[in-house]
């Protein structure tokens, strides 16, 4: 059998697909410049080789930083209807991906009929199933064996999966590391906990890291974007930017290249927990180590004292990390911590977290990007409502609060007739009539 041209193959060539055309609509980038970003391994382009999707999307240096919602399954609710009802909302809110992390009921057809309905690229972490199989085949998830990792990420990858976290540098020296931190919180990822456990009671080396090569070829055969997880992000913030999560960075520095090498798409993941002084470091340390390959972060949360809010608080990280140059924020919703997100949970992640990723746009690009502000603006001095509610992230909130205030022509009910853009026009309109 013919393999395929992966994507880079072809961009090299210079066949770009429509797909890709589409994708760069309202990108500051052109089409030759996002190519080439691809080539380079500084943007991705998630779609799987198998997909043609309504909003495909592009991730990157110089572009619209992006947004990815969460959803999926628990053992305690597992009600596909319901995480379709989870994806429309996040979708109608404006996010960039899905992020399938389902873990309870029929795994498999859960994720495809979420492939099936999402007009966004869809992501998962296939060991979570791997492991969950394994409890069933096995009596443990340690004793799933290093097959069973890959088949579950060949069969994400068959169903059309476009990017899949895979936790490759929680090794066995980085556990060392991590065993002598002396961390409040330890391992907070999934993923990275399962393989860690893995580890300690094969005494053998993660099989994500050891048989990489083989990871490699799953990628390329199906279009397969990389996500290289951080197993050994800090859950807290005083566990940040210690040695086990520098040491886990270096290592998937290390496999990026080896990505680049095989023609594959990989972006790189991010804490987790940072105060709010060294998510900038982060940042920049991830972007130098990883060779300015894309990173995607989770939050950052800049405090653990919130819970209810955590949606606000990895809000404020996450403008600070876009700005940075932070590509891609993985949302929180206002029950992280506490329980599954709801269908309005995951609207209120995805709109805070895309107010992130706009603060941070602004200051990456303030000449392309601050143009819907200053539309905003112009509307607020008119006191043009209508177009105040078109323009806002929220048009259906801001449609609501405003219908329970007195606004019109003369002002609102913050200000009334003593609105202070109203006033002053007049005085500024006199004064340019007598020059």
């Amino acid at each position: 059998m013919i393999e395929k041209s992966t994507l880079i193959e072809r961009l090299k060539k210079g066949d770009i697909p429509r797909a890709l055309e589409k994708a760069i609509e309202g990108e500051p980038l052109g089409i030759e410049e996002v190519a080439d970003g691809i080539v380079g391994g500084k943007i991705i382009f998630t779609l799987n080789s198998g997909r043609d999707i309504e909003k495909p999307c592009v991730i990157g240096k110089g572009l619209k930083t992006k947004v990815n919602a969460n959803i999926g399954t628990s053992q305690d609710r597992a009600d596909v209807k319901y995480e379709l009802a989870k994806l429309e909302s996040a979708v109608k809110a404006g996010t960039d991906a899905i992020m399938d992390l389902s873990t309870g009921g029929d795994i498999d057809g859960v994720r495809k009929k979420i492939i099936g309905n999402s007009a966004v690229p869809v992501g998962t972490v296939p060991v979570y199933q791997a492991a969950i199989e394994s409890m069933d085949r096995y009596g443990s998830i340690v004793q799933m064996k290093s097959d069973d990792m890959f088949e579950a990420i060949e069969r994400h990858a068959r169903d059309g999966v476009d990017f899949v976290t895979v936790h490759c540098g929680v090794t066995s020296s980085a556990l060392e590391s991590l065993e002598s931190q002396g961390r409040i919180a330890d391992i907070v990822s999934r993923g990275g906990a399962f393989l860690a456990g893995w580890i300690l009671f094969n005494d053998r080396e993660n099989p994500l890291y050891a048989e990489f090569d083989r990871l490699l070829d799953i990628a390329r055969r199906y279009e397969l974007t990389l996500s290289l997880g951080d197993g050994f992000r800090p859950g807290a913030v005083n566990d940040a930017t210690d040695s086990a999560q520098i040491q886990e960075l270096i290592t998937l520095g290390r496999l990026v290249g080896r990505c680049r090498e095989a023609g594959v798409q990989v972006m790189v993941e991010g804490p987790g927990h940072v105060p709010v002084d060294q998510v900038r470091l982060n940042v920049e340390l991830a972007k130098e180590i990883c060779g300015g390959a894309p990173f995607y972060v989770l939050g950052p949360l800049v405090t653990d004292v919130a819970p209810g809010y955590d949606h606000i608080v990895a809000s404020i990280g996450g403008s600070v990390a876009a700005a940075a140059g932070a590509d891609f924020l993985c949302y929180v919703t206002p029950r992280e911590h506490l329980g599954l997100p709801d269908v309005e949970d995951v609207k209120d992640g995805v709109i805070v977290t895309r107010i992130a990723a706009h603060a941070g746009d602004i200051a990456k690009n303030p000449g392309f990007f601050m143009e819907w502000d200053n539309r905003m603006s112009v509307a607020r001095k008119a006191l043009d409502w209508k177009e105040q509610i078109e323009l806002s992230i929220d048009p259906e909130k801001t449609r609501k609060i405003m219908s329970g205030c007195k606004v019109d022509e003369t002002g609102c009910t913050m200000c009334g007739e003593f609105c202070a853009m109203k006033f002053i026009s007049s005085y500024l309109k006199s004064d340019l009539e007598s020059c």
